[in-house]
């Protein structure tokens, strides 16, 4: 079932520069709004983008555990060299059509949190 999701990235400074930006997404009134947890074993794990109900999804955060210590590298294909994320931070990336995805890990991490909007 789809539903509707609005999007924010927000930008605090201080300490010495003192400013707040906010900056909205397109709302997606077609958004899955699905929560997964998922395992992801040393490698690539290609990622499955839901579309269930006519959802599109146009955005996904990526969350690792607390934690973590393995590499996390964003790809597109097996064979991209992709992007590395940061270990634990979260990591929100915006979606275009029929997008491929997926992470290569350095190792087994459990617990990895997906946000599909």
């Amino acid at each position: 079932m789809a539903i509707t999701s609005d999007r924010y990235t927000v930008i605090t400074l201080s300490s010495g520069l003192t400013l707040t930006q906010q900056f909205a997404a397109a709302q997606n009134t077609v958004s899955p709004g699905e929560i997964e947890t998922k395992d992801l074993t040393t490698g690539f794990n290609a990622l499955t983008v839901p579309t269930a109900g006519g959802a599109t999804a146009k955005a996904v955060t990526i969350i690792p555990p607390a934690g973590n210590v393995e590499t996390i590298t964003l790809k597109g294909v097996t064979g991209d060299t992709g992007v590395a994320l940061h270990l634990t931070d979260p990591t929100t990336i915006s979606l275009g059509a029929s997008p491929s995805i997926g992470l290569t890990v350095g190792g087994n991490i459990t617990g990895v949190k997906f946000i599909w909007t």
